[in-house]
């Protein structure tokens, strides 16, 4: 089995982690992810990976009930990184290679994230999770998915939600237009990512 890309960035819902559940983490779902992601890195594909936090915490919708909104931003960024932690053991349970870095520098937990650090990773085979968004307020996980995908040279965007209604926010679409980076959404479900990897 061929792959139309050499390097890509995934973009993940964090609501995929959540399963049934609708909220948290639920190992089967994580895991399931993690065989997906290792059968393209089985494949040579580089792979990027972007997590979303809505499963724990959107600071979107905190700021629209009264909280400051850069205070929900960080909080969001952190659920973003606690999504980054389950998805590394996960992908270690599959046996596949993965580093985690993190655009909020906590030494303990992850790597900083540190551009040529992460080319290298994808350079020796590694799934490299990108969690952290991009480190500022008010920037959404698409627009960090967006700039990662700039920085680390991905061919395409794989954006993959629980529904296809989900599409790119504006800024971010409009960044990746900018650099000619294209984004195909597509459908969770098991095979869909490998679908998606031949094109």
């Amino acid at each position: 089995m061929f792959a139309k890309y050499k390097r890509v960035l995934l973009k993940l819902s964090g609501e995929l982690l959540a399963g049934s559940r609708k909220y948290g983490i639920d190992p089967s779902a994580t895991e399931q992810i993690a065989r997906e992601i290792r059968e393209v890195i089985d494949l040579g594909v580089e792979v990027g990976i972007v997590l979303g936090g809505g499963n724990i915490f959107r600071g979107v919708s905190a700021a629209a009930n009264g909280m400051n909104r850069a205070t929900g931003d960080y909080i969001g960024m952190l659920a973003t990184i606690m999504n980054g932690v389950a998805l590394h053991d996960a992908l270690e349970k599959q046996g596949c290679p993965a580093r985690l870095q993190t655009a909020i520098f906590m030494e303990s937990v992850a790597e900083g994230y540190i551009r040529k650090k992460a080319l290298h990773h994808l350079h020796k085979g590694r799934a490299v999770i990108l969690a952290g968004g991009t480190g500022n307020p008010y920037f959404s996980t698409d627009t960090a998915a967006a700039l990662r995908a700039a920085e680390l040279n991905a061919e395409v965007i794989l954006k993959c939600t629980a529904k296809l209604d989900k599409e790119m926010d504006a800024s971010a679409a409009a960044f990746c237009a900018e650099n000619k980076i294209p984004v195909v959404t597509y459908k969770a479900g098991a095979g869909n990512l490998l679908k998606a990897i031949k094109g």
